[in-house]
Order: C-alpha cells, then sequence, then structure tokens
C-alpha cells in the first residue's frame, strides 16, 4: 500500500505580525475572497489533530503549511508532524502571499511529499473513522463528480470566477463528449445518488461548464500537479503574482478536474461528507455530535455572524466527540 500523507494549510489571523505584513499589501479588501472572516480562527484546530489521531491513525506524514506561526499547543517535535513554511517550497518571486489559490498550487514542491495525499484546509474535519481506501483505491483518488453551472449575483464574487477559469483550461485541453463516451460508467456512477441527474442534465453541452466542488478533503495525486504545471505554465505562474484572491486566479480543482477527464479516479458516495455553511444550516451541530458524515467542511462565508455564539457551539460539539488530548498536543 502506498504511503498517504495529510497536507493541512492554517492561518493565525489574529498574528499581529502576520496582520503588518498583509495591510502593507492589501490594496483592496472590497470583494469577497479577502474578507476578514476568510482569515479568523475559529480555535478549532486542536480538533483537527485530535481526529486525525483517532480516525486516521494510519497516516503517514502530516504537512503543517503556515505563513511562519503556529498554535501554541502545538507539539511541533511531533514524529509525523512536518512543519512548512510557504518559503520552503513556493519560489520567492511569489512571496509574501496571502492567497490560498498560490499556497495550494505550489503543494508538489513540498520537500518529501508523497505521491498520494489529502489536502484539508483548516475547515475541514474527520468526524469519523476512515481508512486508507477512503481516499485513494488501485492507486487513485477516490471523488464524487458532479457536474455544475457556474452563477452569481455579484460582478465582483472572485469564486464563480475561478471555476469559470478553471473550466475553460478544462475544455482547452479535453473534449467533453469523448470524456463522457470512454469514462460513462464513472461520471454516472451509482454511488453519486440523486447528483446522477444533474449530470445526465448537462450531458448535452459542448463543452463542460463547471464541476461542483465537494469542499471536502481532496485526495490528490502530486505527479497531476507537475502534469498541470508543464501544460499551463504561463497562467499557473500569473496566478502565483497574485497576493491576494483575485477574479484571475484558478484553484487546486483544476488539478481534480483534470483527473476527471483522464479517468483517473474512483466514484465514491455522495454522503461520504458534507460542507456546512455557519448560521445557515441549522443541523451543523447535530452532525457532529452524531458523527453522521466521515468528513465535513465548516465554511465560514458570513462576516455578519455571532461568531462567539457559533464558535462556542462548534467547541461544544467537537469536545463531544473528541474530548481526549492528543499526541500532537503539548
Amino acid at each position: 500500500m502506498e504511503k498517504i500523507d495529510f497536507v493541512v494549510t492554517w492561518v493565525d489571523g489574529n498574528d499581529a505580525e502576520w496582520q503588518v505584513e498583509r495591510s502593507r499589501f492589501l490594496s483592496d479588501e472590497g470583494h469577497d475572497a479577502n474578507a476578514i472572516n476568510r482569515f479568523r480562527d475559529w480555535n478549532l484546530m486542536k480538533y483537527w489533530f485530535r481526529g486525525i489521531e483517532k480516525f486516521a491513525p494510519w497516516v503517514n506524514n502530516i504537512y503543517f503549511v503556515t505563513w511562519g506561526h503556529y498554535p501554541e499547543w502545538l507539539n511541533t517535535e511531533h514524529q509525523k508532524l512536518k512543519m512548512i513554511k510557504h518559503e520552503m517550497y513556493i519560489p520567492k518571486e511569489y512571496l509574501p502571499t496571502f492567497n490560498s489559490n498560490v499556497i495550494e498550487l505550489f503543494l508538489h514542491n513540498i520537500p518529501g511529499l508523497s505521491e498520494q495525499f489529502v489536502l484539508f484546509n483548516d475547515d475541514t474535519f474527520l468526524t469519523d473513522r476512515v481508512k486508507n481506501m477512503d481516499f485513494f483505491q488501485h492507486g487513485l483518488p477516490l471523488e464524487t463528480v458532479r457536474l455544475g453551472m457556474v452563477e452569481s449575483e455579484d460582478v465582483r464574487a472572485v469564486f464563480p470566477h475561478t471555476v469559470l477559469n478553471n473550466t475553460a483550461i478544462i475544455n482547452k485541453h479535453f473534449a467533453k463528449r469523448e470524456v463522457l463516451k470512454k469514462y460513462w460508467k464513472k461520471f454516472f456512477a451509482i454511488k453519486y445518488g440523486a447528483d446522477i441527474l444533474r449530470n445526465f442534465l448537462l450531458m448535452p453541452f459542448k463543452f463542460f461548464s463547471a464541476f461542483y466542488d465537494t469542499h471536502l478533503p481532496a485526495s490528490h495525486l502530486k505527479s497531476t500537479f507537475y502534469e498541470v504545471w508543464e501544460k499551463e505554465p504561463e497562467i499557473l505562474q500569473e496566478c502565483g503574482t497574485h497576493r491576494f484572491r483575485t477574479r484571475e486566479d484558478v484553484t487546486h480543482w483544476l488539478m481534480k478536474n483534470w483527473r476527471f477527464c483522464k479517468g483517473e479516479f474512483v466514484p465514491r458516495s455522495n454522503k461520504w461528507g458534507r460542507c456546512f455553511e455557519i448560521g445557515q444550516d441549522d443541523d451543523m451541530i447535530s452532525a457532529i455530535k452524531k458523527q453522521k458524515y466521515k468528513a465535513i467542511c465548516i465554511n465560514d462565508s458570513d462576516p455578519n455572524l455571532d461568531f462567539e455564539k457559533y464558535q462556542k457551539e462548534l467547541i461544544e460539539a467537537f469536545e463531544t466527540i473528541l474530548p481526549e488530548k492528543s499526541s500532537f498536543e503539548k
């Protein structure tokens, strides 16, 4: 069995030095991707590590990717933990960066990273036991592939544009009808449940309109990053120059979409995990306590929500299933 590493990106939005450096370069806080809620710390990271130790003890190494800060409680000497600063793998001409897309697009440069790795953002958590086969089978990542459409009510919104940018590159290199014909068993797998209908309805269009992302821990092949960088170096290098997220960015989802079109994935049930919007999904806390899913995303997209209220509820929920201190804590 191939080794599987976990990569997790983390930022301490309360770090005064980080705030000073960020303010030196920030010229426009007017769009959604750079709102301050995208950087605030919910104080939940210890539950991420507790979840990994309890639910995925088989993991090879954990690469903790950070601007340079780390939680005071973190045991940085843990044998499985590799502390990775941006300058260790991102070319210096692109630093400093506050753009999560840039931070993720260069992950293949991390020294020692395994071919098979799983990318976690700091808002994605394991909430029940997982096996390595939940992420990779026969050397291929597991995925729930859902075709989608790009939509927005805000012309300045970053995320719809980045999805469109990813998809434009995919359409440049792959013919949709040929892909669906060749890999129809994977694109229309019964494991997707009702999501199959979405794929069927979008099948007649000539081009891929978008791929809907599940916002869950993403299984990746390092070799895919190298391949896409070889095919589209100019676009990826240009993205590297964007210190903050912009409408001209591409994302690591491009690597996933690329694999979809090459059939390099194994279908996974759409019930494996779920993305919750804090303040919008009433069943979020219950789902954590009942361990309804293997993995979840807790998306913080509303800068006006009652932060203290939801933070307290989330901590109490995680304490219910992960009350014991992990060896990653001092």
